[in-house]
């Protein structure tokens, strides 16, 4: 990886009319300010469609697109919506996202492109979906089904579903589903054609702008989901309930005193490996079709993971179980020679997580906020950074730079100060970003909101928490030239301009 920068930002953040992100036009203006300020990467958050507590970590598919991010403007442009559709939105906030009211608009708009596509779809339209739906078999079946079902179900997770056949995959409980939801099933089909069909238009703009997209796929895939329902066997469930036997999480850190309990299942790694870990090389193909790179989340999980008994209420008393990290990126580098990744490999860090690491020569990650509060052995302070790691002010799971520059103790704080010569008059935010640049990393990464200065109401998500989190949005009117300008110059003298 050369040396480059780029900005965070999950396009549920981007503006648009819907109370959501999404990938209309205003995706395309986060592009052209990419460019402008001479970013070379765009870093986002899991695609996938979200659930409970809107978290993109806990999704109901490992593969499918959010049909939170379908631009309805887009299907206008398709003739599948007519201006009148559009009409009369409510007022909706610039600052945050109204997930149930978006949720509630856009469900109604995706019914009625549906139904609109299915009366007056030409040949050619249809041939592309019916492709899509051929070459997406292998997950999109599964999930279709999943998710009419589950709304059939009242929203009900799928180990609590009414029939136990169903619950167990026996095949003519899945035939008579699939024909008594045949309309259902489509309709999860069409905006799951009409996700990957808006995406991958965008991220040819990208590339035709010279912007590379990372992407992330979580270590772990939600108990409700299509993933665990269709794969019953690769996951360490309960055999009676369903129920995750073993969840999924990480012992007390930096974030939690408690620790963080996801409460997903873990995986049964040996029947992963019978099957040469077909549904993770599955996964990795998947989304390398939508981005450029890779971040794994949780990384340090494949060399070892925390496993907490059915019951447990936090991840404090957990233990750590070995996994086959080695065997599955052996496996998956048989396949792509270069396989571009990069390894989030914070937490409880161990050597042997940082060999497995070292091994495939994935870069690792280093937190500016991380930096200052210990000795000069911090091995995120940046004169102890190395080329082959990616240096960021600070991640989605972080306050923003200004927020917790204002939360620092007086020590942790001076240490900062005395590091960086004072707050520049640009602002705290402005030093951690020259700091991320002016480090040796080959890849300085960015927050959107650090480069707009914004304080800790601006914060994406609080690790532990449930709700109320991944909700903030920008105002189209903040990415103007000047800023773009002053961002454009410091990556210029940094050396990581192309």
């Amino acid at each position: 990886m050369t040396r480059h920068s780029g900005i965070l930002l999950h396009p549920t953040s981007l503006p648009s009319p819907f109370g959501i992100g999404d990938l209309g036009e205003d995706a395309y203006t986060f592009i052209d300010f990419l460019h402008n300020a001479n970013q070379k990467y765009w870093q986002i958050l899991p695609l996938g469609p979200t659930g409970y507590g809107n978290s993109p970590y806990m999704c109901y598919s490992a593969i499918a697109g959010n049909p939170l991010l379908l631009s309805p403007v887009k299907l206008l442009e398709d003739g599948l919506l007519t201006a009148s559709d559009l009409e009369n939105l409510p007022d909706f906030s610039h600052h945050k996202v109204n997930f149930p009211l978006a949720i509630e608009i856009k469900t109604k708009l995706f019914h009625l492109a549906f139904e609109q596509f299915q009366t007056f779809a030409d040949p050619v339209q249809k041939t592309n979906f019916d492709n899509f739906c051929h070459s997406q078999v292998y997950w999109l079946d599964d999930y279709a089904l999943f998710m009419a079902v589950r709304e059939e179900q009242g929203d009900k997770s799928w180990h609590q579903w009414e029939q136990t056949d169903l619950i167990k995959r026996e095949t003519l409980a899945l035939i008579h589903w699939q024909n008594h939801l045949k309309h259902q099933i489509s309709y999860h089909k069409f905006i799951q054609f009409k996700f990957f069909e808006q995406w991958s238009e965008l991220k040819d703009y990208a590339h035709k702008h010279e912007i590379e997209i990372i992407g992330d796929i979580p270590i772990y895939v939600a108990h409700d989901s299509a993933d665990v329902w269709a794969n019953q066997e690769f996951f360490e469930l309960d055999p009676e309930t369903g129920a995750a036997a073993l969840m999924a999480g990480v012992p007390p850190d930096y974030f939690s005193e408690t620790g963080q309990l996801w409460g997903n299942p873990v995986y049964n790694w040996a029947e992963l490996a019978h099957t040469q870990f077909n549904w993770w090389i599955q996964r990795f193909e998947s989304l390398l079709k939508l981005v450029d790179v890779i971040r794994v989340d949780h990384f340090r999980g494949f060399q070892a993971f925390w496993a907490v008994e059915q019951g447990e209420e936090t991840a404090m008393n957990g233990r750590w179980i070995k996994a086959p990290g080695a065997d599955l990126f052996a496996t998956i580098q048989q396949r792509w020679e270069h396989l571009p990744i990069l390894a989030e490999d914070l937490g409880v860090i161990t050597p042997d997580v940082e060999a497995l690491r070292d091994q495939f020569g994935f870069p690792g990650m280093k937190v500016l906020q991380f930096a200052f509060g210990s000795d000069n052995g911090n091995p995120f302070l940046p004169f102890n950074h190395q080329p082959n790691f990616v240096v960021y002010t600070g991640t989605h799971d972080n306050d923003t730079t200004v927020g917790w520059f204002e939360r620092l103790d007086d020590r942790e704080r001076d240490r900062l100060l005395l590091y960086s010569g004072g707050v520049c008059p640009a602002g705290i935010h402005w030093d951690l970003i020259r700091l991320a640049m002016t480090s040796v990393a080959n890849l300085a990464i960015f927050p959107l909101q650090d480069v707009l200065g914004l304080d800790g109401t601006a914060r994406m998500n609080f690790p532990g928490v449930a709700e109320g989190n991944w909700e903030w949005r920008y105002d189209p009117a903040v990415l103007n030239e000047p800023l773009a300008l002053q961002l454009k110059n410091l990556t210029s003298i940094c050396g990581r301009s192309s």
